[in-house]
């Protein structure tokens, strides 16, 4: 049994994906930081595409253990 480097991946994407997306919400209002990026609120779909991403690796570490487990 080898290293399986997608549950710490799975957990750091899905804590930096919240805290992106929340940071995003929460700033939303702020019409001058949004304005170099034409007014699109890049934190909320940055920090959603990590949180999927986060999801994703973790659910690929638990479908691998469970695998590896009924063996």
């Amino acid at each position: 049994m080898g290293i399986d480097i997608k549950l710490p991946i799975g957990i750091m994407f899905s804590i930096f994906g919240i805290l992106l997306t929340f940071y995003g919400l929460f700033t939303n209002s702020n019409v001058l930081m949004y304005q170099k990026s034409f007014g699109i609120n890049i934190n909320v779909y940055s920090g959603l595409v990590m949180l999927v991403f986060g999801l994703a690796m973790l659910l690929a570490s638990w479908k691998t253990n469970k695998s590896a487990s009924k063996k």
